[in-house]
């Protein structure tokens, strides 16, 4: 079965921090999602349905012609199933649309599977934030992709 996508809302916060709170070790707070949704004008937040369940989100800022993917999560038991496979594709042709010619991320150092995802996309590394994981200090891989090459 086809996931579905739709661009999310206020209504779909339990959804999101549910799924944000199954996938990271430090999940963001609700109240930051509901920030992100009515007060940040940069941020487009996509969710993956599957027989009228949420099961994988994405956020991004658009800022000018530069997207910044600042998040991606699938509920554990829809992992390996390529539903954020095409969440990203999804996320990548909204921001295009929007007039991004770039997209960045960052990406923990030990999420190879993540890293391997991004690559098929055409992201190669950019360089490492040291420490930027509060958690536990691990390092980020910032990771870019030109979208009209």
């Amino acid at each position: 079965m086809e996931p579905s996508f739709r661009i999310l809302t206020t209504d779909d916060i339990d959804a999101i921090y549910q799924i944000e709170k199954s996938s990271f070790s430090s999940p963001w707070t609700k109240e930051a999602f509901i920030r992100e949704l009515t007060m940040n004008p940069y941020a487009i937040y996509i969710g993956a349905e599957l027989d009228g369940k949420m099961v994988a989100y994405g956020g991004v800022w658009v800022i000018i012609d530069e997207a910044h993917i600042t998040n991606i999560a699938v509920l554990p038991e829809f992992r390996g199933k390529k539903i954020g496979e095409k969440l990203l594709m999804k996320m990548l042709e909204t921001v295009m649309v929007k007039g991004a010619k770039r997209a960045t991320l960052e990406v923990r150092v030990s999420n190879i599977v993540a890293q391997n995802l991004y690559r098929k996309f055409g992201f190669v590394n950019g360089g490492i934030r040291k420490g930027y994981y509060s958690d536990n200090q691990e390092d980020a891989l910032v990771m870019w992709v030109n979208l009209y090459e």
